[in-house]
């Protein structure tokens, strides 16, 4: 096999340009959408399809029903236990207890047995059901479960079987051999041999661990657990046990001889439902425990997919790292994305860098690996519920619900990949490995699968929606990808105008197109575009590979839009008559804008401009140059500066009418009359006030004096008008002794502005 070095490709470099036909201009730029992640790519549908951790997408493993028509199979709900012995594959089942063996493609159900009865129970439901009798389907069902099975030193199949007669079985002659029936357990969850060939039971529910000999003969209580269950077991290096427990998912640690036993982990979930004794080489000698929760809940989903998007902090450097170009390729095409991103400055970091992963919810799933002296490790998290364990190549296969995906995950380099996603499965309840092949058991429907070593020779991934926000002329779609010599990568295309996949708007998928070089989209005008991949591999032996997909649109240039116009005078000292006006603009196209102001008054056509040409969001305004009135002030945005002259646009607002007045209010008369009230001689003044445009704000009055003022209120008790009347009483005796005075009147409006006005008053 050549190196990679040796390897020859094709270099395609081409740059991502305008794409509106028949015109170039600086504010149309492309948009370039890439997605390089898994958190961008698990948004999308995929079929067939491995998505890995670094964002890359490849042809997922070859697969096959290893049972495609199976009369017996129709009570059949889940897959429990897949156990291999030489070219035999033997799985069990639930809720009748099914115990089938396949072999030389021919299905032979071994339990239970078939008795001397002329129908078997198919056969007789069958009839019955011809007869026009309704057997119903609990009548059918026996409630027995084969939850655990193996084998023993000498090949021979072990089988649990659980339900009201828990036992152990032995296969052998043709016959199921009853070997063991605990009197205080209901379940036998896990089965696992030594190297002396001694059998271990892991039972229900009172969590006991049962030793028998290795023919099955003398049994023994290993440990009495105060768990509900053991779900799991595994034999480790010294013959030491490991239990995984139901209802406090602990991780135990025993020594058969002694009976010795230590609480080697607790895992913080509830159930611990498989346990794996590895001597990974690239990672040494350990167990791996799957600690699982069937309670998920939506948070933590919600809470998964927020971490999603957290940015990959790179990976550890292995010892032997293994490069991801399709094995064995001899030539083929390599696709590269010319760079289109803006450099940001670099900031000096604040604090250290965070961790990989943040901590997730306790009820999600984990794997964890337990070296000998104790130390866990968290390697693998995942918002599903873990329910089996295997390994293959020094990589660890978890079989998840309840989408039924079948995890890859390197414990060494921290990556993890769906190598299988079952479509119409929800669970992957059992994993055997034989060699380069894996079967997987399924439930919900039960299913035996085989994956092979090879790729499937097809594969389609469906993006998420890419949304240009608004609607586009969508562009080329690049690839940084690398396609063996043999294989290919289609790609089809729609697009609409709806955040919906499934409205009937959405364009047709286009004609599928073979991408050797950036590829344009065939799709319409539309606000949303998604594209889907075919990648085809005929033979199976090699696979692309896509590191990145970059897909490139163009909102055609669109007007600017001024969202508010604000006019308010300005309050205080020396800026009497000002207003301040604000404004703000949006362009969809990231345009520069600048701005003009006009003005006219309320009732005329034409307009005045007041400034041009200018890039601030605000403008003070003297509102003396311009006489009293209402004013109607309008904002031009324009994106001329990002724009050619044929192609610049404007978007304008009006704002509500503004009151401009400068003048004070205007004291039309003043009347005097006496009065006597309470033995007491009054002088009575009755003032008429009115303005323009303002309503009356404030009325006061001195005597003989420009500090002492007095106020009072208009006669109706409130200043809400621009006419009030007032009328002020005053004593003779005390501010108005006999000779000559001066009654002096304040009046301010709304706005502040103030007239004042004397009166001659002589007393006789």
């Amino acid at each position: 096999m050549r190196s990679k070095s040796d390897v020859a490709f094709t270099f395609i470099f081409v740059a991502l340009l305008c794409l509106v036909p028949g015109s170039v201009c600086s504010a149309v730029s492309s948009k370039v959408t890439r997605h390089t992640s898994s958190s961008d790519l698990l948004k999308g549908k995929a079929e067939q399809i491995v998505i890995g951790s670094r964002g890359t997408i490849q042809l997922g493993r070859s697969a096959e029903s290893v049972i495609k028509e199976f009369k017996g199979f129709a009570d059949v709900w889940s897959v429990n236990s897949v156990v291999l012995s030489g070219g035999t594959i033997y799985f069990g089942t639930s809720p009748n207890g099914g115990i089938y063996k396949y072999s030389l493609n021919k299905v032979t159900k071994i339990y239970p047995q078939e008795t001397d009865r002329s129908e078997s129970k198919d056969e007789e439901a069958n009839r019955g059901e011809a007869d026009g009798e309704v057997v119903k389907a609990e009548e059918r069902l026996s409630n027995e479960h084969i939850f655990a099975m193996a084998t023993d030193v000498a090949g021979r199949l072990l089988a649990g079987i659980s339900g009201k007669e828990c036992k152990l079985c032995r296969f052998e002659g043709g016959r199921m051999e009853v070997l063991f029936e605990p009197t205080d357990a209901n379940y036998i969850f896990a089965i696992a041999i030594d190297d002396g060939g001694s059998i271990f039971l892991g039972t229900g529910p009172e969590g006991k661990i049962y030793r028998l000999d290795s023919l099955g003969r003398k049994s023994e209580l290993v440990y009495d657990s105060r768990d509900k269950n053991i779900l799991s077991l595994a034999v480790g290096r010294d013959g030491w046990i490991f239990a995984g427990s139901d209802s406090r998912g602990l991780v135990y640690k025993i020594n058969p001889r002694t009976k010795q036993t230590m609480v080697l982990y607790d895992s913080d979930q509830p159930e611990v439902t498989a346990l794996l004794s590895s001597g990974n080489s690239s990672s040494g000698p350990g167990l791996y425990a799957a600690a699982t929760s069937a309670k998920m809940v939506q948070a933590q989903a919600q809470f998964a997919a927020s971490t999603l998007a957290q940015p990959s902090p790179g990976r550890p450097e292995t010892e032997t790292e293994k490069d991801e170009s399709p094995s064995g390729a001899q030539s083929g095409l390599k696709l590269e994305i010319p760079n289109t991103e803006t450099p940001k400055p670099a900031k000096p970091t604040q604090a250290p860098a965070p961790a990989r992963k943040p901590p997730k919810p306790t009820q999600a799933s984990h794997i964890y690996r337990i070296t000998e002296e104790g130390f866990v490790t968290d390697i693998f998290s995942e918002t599903a519920v873990f329910f089996c364990l295997a390994e293959q190549d020094d990589k660890l296969l978890v079989g998840t619900g309840n989408s039924a995906e079948l995890y890859s995950v390197d414990p060494a380099s921290e990556q993890e990949a769906v190598v299988y996603e079952d479509e119409q499965a929800s669970q992957i309840t059992a994993i055997a490995v034989s060699g380069d092949d894996v079967y997987i058991g399924t439930a919900n429907p039960a299913k035996l699968i085989k994956l092979g070593s090879g790729f499937a020779s097809e594969g389609t991934y469906i993006s998420d929606l890419i949304d240009a926000g608004q609607p586009a002329n969508w562009g080329k779609l690049q690839l940084e990808a690398e396609i063996p010599q043999g294989c290919k990568v289609l790609l089809c295309a729609r697009s609409g105008n709806v955040k919906d996949v499934n409205d009937p708007t959405f364009s047709d998928w286009s004609d599928p197109v073979e991408i050797t070089e950036p590829v344009q989209l065939s799709c319409p005008l539309g606000r949303f575009c998604q594209y889907k991949l075919v990648l085809q591999s005929p033979a199976g032996v090699e696979s692309p590979l896509i590191r990145e997909i970059a897909v490139a649109s163009t909102v055609p240039n669109l007007a600017p839009r001024v969202a508010s116009v604000a006019v308010a005078r300005i309050a205080g000292t020396g800026k009497q008559g000002a207003f301040k006006i604000g404004y703000a603009a949006k362009d969809d196209n990231g345009d520069k804008l600048v701005y003009r102001i006009d003005f006219r008054r309320l009732g005329r056509t034409s307009w005045i401009e007041l400034k041009d040409e200018l890039e601030a969001s605000s403008f003070e305004w003297n509102g003396k140059t311009v006489e009293d009135g209402r004013y109607e002030i309008r904002i031009t945005a324009s994106d001329e500066r990002s724009n050619t002259t044929s192609t610049k646009l404007t978007g304008s607002r009006v704002s509500e009418p503004v009151v401009v007045d400068n003048a004070g209010p205007i004291v039309r008369d003043m009347k005097m009359t006496s009065a006597r009230k309470d033995d007491r001689q009054l002088r009575v003044f009755e003032i008429e006030v009115s303005d323009e445009l303002s309503a009356i704000a404030k009325l006061e009055y001195t005597i003989d004096s420009h500090a002492d003022w007095t106020g009072t209120v208009p006669e109706d008790l409130v200043y809400d008008t621009t006419q009030e009347n007032f009328i002020i009483r005053i004593d003779v005796k005390d501010d108005l002794p006999t000779g000559d005075h001066v009654l002096t009147v304040r009046v301010s409006d709304a706005v502040g502005n103030t007239t004042y006005k004397t009166f001659d008053v002589n007393v006789d």
